[in-house]
């Protein structure tokens, strides 16, 4: 192999265990569910496409051709993690909030979508009705 492909794979390795750190470390120290979840889907999820992209390159130097199987997994990853995580976070909000009032604020309208609207349709002034 030669030097420069073995510095990408060397730096896309180094890259990828410091986002696996990071995103393993947040789940550790963050302090409730919700900013528990971002860390691993997004930190985590770039670590090891960082680390699947470096078994992509270094296969295909030394093999001669593309591995297929890598590169599956890296797009299943990144299909999987967010939607995975969406659902994650929308289960916790109907499990633990009784009411609208008990989530952050999110400056719009109609607050969160995963709730009944409780604005009017016809708010023209952008402010939400309270319930």
């Amino acid at each position: 192999m030669t030097p420069w492909v073995e510095f990408v794979v060397a730096a896309l390795i180094v890259i990828g265990t410091v986002f696996a750190l990071v995103g393993s470390i947040g789940l550790v120290k963050l302090p409730d569910v919700m900013t528990r979840l971002h860390s691993p889907t997004k930190a985590t999820t770039l670590g090891v496409g960082a680390l699947l992209v470096a078994s992509i390159i270094s296969f295909y130097h030394w093999k001669g051709k593309l591995a297929i199987n890598e590169l599956l997994i890296t797009l299943f990853l990144f299909l999987t993690a967010p939607v995975a995580a969406q659902f994650l976070a929308r289960a916790y909000l109907h499990l633990h909030c009784d009411s609208a009032g008990d989530l952050p604020a999110t400056n719009r309208p109609c607050q969160w979508s995963t709730f009944q609207c409780a604005c009017p349709p016809d708010a023209e002034d952008g402010s939400a009705a309270k319930p």
